[in-house]
């Protein structure tokens, strides 16, 4: 958490079901459907929609459904230590229509043992959708995990190979 700053909280509907952001003042914290097992307690306090930052995420996630965004532009809250970071970091320069695997993610941060690590940090992402851990596959390009629930991670995967694969050939 961002100091002793309590969260500003704001929920939308998106195609894939509701999602709810959480803001601080550094950044976006928070970005859940609201039906995921580990959605914070903070996520369900008071909304907050005249928040910039909440209003952005929802404009941006719109203008990712709508296929208009690949890239989210959002300012987000530091990761909570410097590996997560990393990871974050390393899966935001996978774009949109390309996958990786926890491996291939591990040795592109530094870690190529950590991949245990690394799906162990991405299950427990708190920024779903704009820390794309549904274009993490485990070996063998399996589905493997998705803490906003296994059925929306080929959904995501098929949205965006509707809207951004045909760029990558």
């Amino acid at each position: 958490m961002d100091g002793a700053q309590r969260p500003q909280r704001w929920a939308f509907d998106t195609p894939l079901g509701r999602m709810v952001a959480l803001a601080v003042p550094s950044g976006l914290l928070g970005l859940y459907f609201d039906d995921q097992t580990d959605l914070p307690d903070v996520a369900l306090s008071e909304e907050a929609p005249a928040h910039p930052l909440l209003c952005q995420a929802q404009r941006e996630i719109a203008e990712y459904f709508g296929g208009t965004r690949a890239v989210f532009e959002l300012p987000l809250a530091p990761a909570p230590t410097a590996f997560q970071q990393r990871v974050r970091e390393g899966l935001r320069a996978v774009g949109a229509g390309q996958t990786t695997t926890y491996g291939e993610l591990a040795r592109a941060i530094g870690s190529p043992r950590g991949f245990r690590a690394v799906a162990q940090t991405l299950a427990h992402n708190p920024l779903v959708i704009i820390v794309p851990c549904h274009r993490v596959l485990a070996h063998g390009g399996k589905l493997g995990g998705f803490s906003a629930g296994l059925a929306r991670k080929p959904q995501l995967l098929a949205h965006e190979a509707r809207h951004w694969r045909p760029l990558l050939q």
